[in-house]
């Protein structure tokens, strides 16, 4: 009711029939519009009725449509499979020369074919040569009293060329009973008289096993005679389901039969319908509303147009990138990866977005620990902001170092959605790290060569003058003895002259012992160092080397061990010569590289005790004919090698009072042993190490 309408009912004179003419008034002016607006109302309600009926009759006819295909694709199916039954029956009994090897292969065929009840080989008679019962009934099926249907199966099988089929027939079995069909095929052989192969049918057995499981699955199928009654059935209709039924005449060489399939429909009937008025309401109000939307379309298009700019400027950005980005969720599958991160590992997006299980770049040795690493991880609240170091396995199989550094995703509401990672290749950082190294074990060596130089040349100056004078004194006493045999020289001279040979003689002595002394005070001295000292102090250069050959390093020292007297440098200088020997072992091997590094106690309580170190690889192994000059010097089987590696570590070994071999590992590579004797008071370090 309007104001003016309420003001005139209100009012003292007249006020109820002022009321009333604006009543009148309103109902003239909105009347019309309520009218077409009711009208449209029962128009679209009408329309949606007959939309929803439409559809019903349609969902209807399209599940009936569907059952007929079915019921006509499983009769086909059946006539295939009892032909190729048929054939297997012909086989059977061509290649059998004799009724025990028949018997013996027919009882394998039963196995095979749980649809057949019984095999019998009869001559053209029909008199019975052999017969077999299916292994899985508890009750033998015994050969039908009346012949007269086996017989017309038979000829037919003779007149048609193809296998004949005889009326099913009720059996009592088992308490409740099956219905048996026989089949009869001809079998004629290159040299003999025909004879006739009879399989027994058991028609629950031909819908188990010769008809597929998709056919079952969806709905009631039953072989029954034209009449209706019904012989077999699997499956059982679903209760409150719309029953569709389709009938297939299923036509056998003496025997007639309909296969008949029951589809059903679960109710409600009515629901997918209901979704499509909705969807047609929705439809309607859609167009009212499109014409509110028409003001603010414009704003949207330029809003779109601006995301879109957005988009492309981030997808540009992302992929002009070389640092691989990789976004996981809560449960740390990938959901986003960009091309400079496909590239590094190798796989395309689609291969790794949504990848159940351990992503594909993990190495398969690692996937263990990694998935812990990562569980433990998520654990503690996410991975850390800090960098972390680990190796991935491109599509090829070849390896990478990486460094990742992983971040919370948040989303515009605040919520946490995953985790953004940012993952770094370290392969060109590790070459040039291992060309630097490389390059300082090129001027270490240098450097060796030059204090040899020094050394050498140090020996030649200070020799050279005592030398010289050695010379001198010679020459001058052949000429002393010379000018006695003329006479006139006594032998005084040439005893001084002898004597001035010896004094120099002892002065090259003196320099010799000199430059061996200056040698020998620039040696380290010997001391008590722990063995796992001495492998944590190789560690890091082996592990750099086992990663650029894609190498596992595994550390077996245990705690405890009593240190050892030895000079630490050229130790260490042993064990990493063993290992670089290993590793560069396994360099052209496929399969697992595994190197280990292991150290244990020796020896008895005595006064002699040892603790051996040992270097296993996993490499192709030591040939016997390179084994037996193996530590001899300047021998070696590598195109760069000097020969002077493997010398040089037994000599060192062996100073210091220990012994260094080698052994096969197992399965396959090289073990080399060494051992050091344990520490001892300082006073008695020399003494035993001699």
């Amino acid at each position: 009711m309007t104001p003016e309408a309420a003001a005139a009912l209100r009012a003292p004179d007249h006020g109820w029939r002022a009321g009333v003419r604006e009543l009148a008034r309103l109902w003239r002016q909105d009347g019309r519009r309520w009218l077409l607006w009711s009208l449209l109302v029962v128009l679209v309600a009408v329309l949606l009725v007959t939309l929803v009926v439409l559809a019903r009759r349609f969902e209807m006819e399209q599940v009936q449509r569907a059952l007929e295909r079915d019921n006509a694709d499983a009769v086909v199916d059946l006539r295939h499979a009892l032909s190729a039954d048929a054939q297997r029956l012909r086989q059977l009994t061509a290649a059998a020369p004799s009724t025990d090897l028949w018997e013996m292969k027919a009882q394998d065929l039963l196995v095979a074919h749980p649809a057949w009840l019984r095999l019998e080989w009869r001559d053209a008679a029909l008199h019975l040569k052999g017969e077999r019962t299916s292994p899985f009934t508890s009750q033998p099926l015994a050969p039908p009293v009346d012949q007269t249907p086996l017989l017309a199966a038979c000829a037919d099988a003779r007149r048609l060329g193809a296998a004949g089929f005889a009326p099913s027939r009720f059996v009592p079995r088992e308490g409740l009973g099956v219905e048996v069909m026989p089949m009869c095929v001809l079998v004629v052989p290159g040299n003999g008289a025909p004879t006739y192969a009879i399989a027994y049918y058991a028609l629950d057995g031909v819908l188990n096993h010769l008809l597929g499981e998709p056919y079952k699955r969806r709905q009631t199928v039953s072989l029954t005679e034209p009449d209706g009654t019904r012989l077999a059935v699997h499956g059982s209709p679903r209760r409150g389901a719309r029953i569709f039924t389709s009938q297939q005449m299923l036509d056998l060489p003496g025997n007639t039969m309909v296969l008949r399939m029951d589809g059903w429909r679960a109710a409600p009937d009515l629901f997918p319908n209901v979704l499509t008025a909705l969807v047609t309401v929705l439809a309607v109000a859609l167009i009212t509303v499109l014409v509110m939307l028409a003001r603010d379309f414009r704003r949207r298009q330029q809003a779109e147009g601006e995301l879109a700019d957005a988009l492309a400027f981030r997808k540009a950005m992302e992929d002009s990138l070389v640092t691989g980005l990789r976004a996981r969720d809560l449960q740390g599958r990938i959901s986003y990866v960009n091309p400079a991160f496909c590239a590094m590992v190798g796989y395309d997006a689609p291969e790794l977005i949504g990848h159940d299980g351990p992503p594909p770049y993990w190495p398969p040795e690692l996937a263990d620990s990694y998935g812990r690493r990562t569980a433990a991880r998520l654990a503690a609240g996410g991975p850390p902001r800090q960098g972390v170091e680990s190796e991935f396995q491109r599509k090829d199989g070849s390896r990478l170092p990486v460094l990742i550094i992983e971040a919370p995703l948040i989303t515009a509401t605040g919520k946490h959605s995953g985790w953004m990672g940012a993952v770094i290749d370290l392969s060109e950082q590790r070459r040039i790290e291992e060309q630097q190294r490389a390059a300082q074990e090129r001027l270490q060596a240098t450097a060796r060569l030059a204090a040899v130089g020094e050394m050498a040349s140090l020996l030649s100056h200070e020799l050279n003058q005592p030398l010289a004078a050695i010379s001198s004194y010679a020459n001058g006493s052949l000429n002393l003895l010379h000018g006695q045999e003329e006479g006139g020289v006594s032998l005084q001279d040439v005893r001084v002259a002898l004597g001035r040979i010896a004094d120099q003689a002892g002065r090259a002595g003196r320099v010799i012992n000199s430059v061996h002394e200056l040698a020998r005070r620039g040696a380290t001295a010997r001391a008590a160092v722990a063995p796992q000292a001495l492998v944590e102090a190789v560690l890091p250069l082996v592990q750099l080397q086992a990663r650029k050959l894609g190498a596992s390093v595994v550390v077996q020292v245990p705690a405890g061990l009593p240190d050892v007297g030895c000079e630490p440098t050229m130790v260490e200088q042993v064990l990493l010569n063993l290992a670089r020997n290993g590793l560069q072992a396994m360099a052209g091997r496929r399969g697992e590289r595994l190197l280990t590094i292991a150290a244990e106690r020796v020896g008895g309580e005595g006064p002699r005790q040892w603790v051996a170190f040992s270097v296993a690889d996993t490499g192709e192994g030591i040939a016997p004919e390179v084994a037996d000059q193996l530590f001899t010097p300047f021998f070696t089987t590598k195109a760069e090698g000097m020969g002077l590696g493997l010398s040089l570590c037994r000599t060192v070994v062996e100073q210091h009072g220990g012994a260094l071999d080698h052994a096969p590992n197992t399965p396959h590579g090289t073990v080399f042993r060494f051992t050091l004797p344990v520490a001892v008071p300082a006073r008695n370090i020399d003494e035993i190490a001699v």
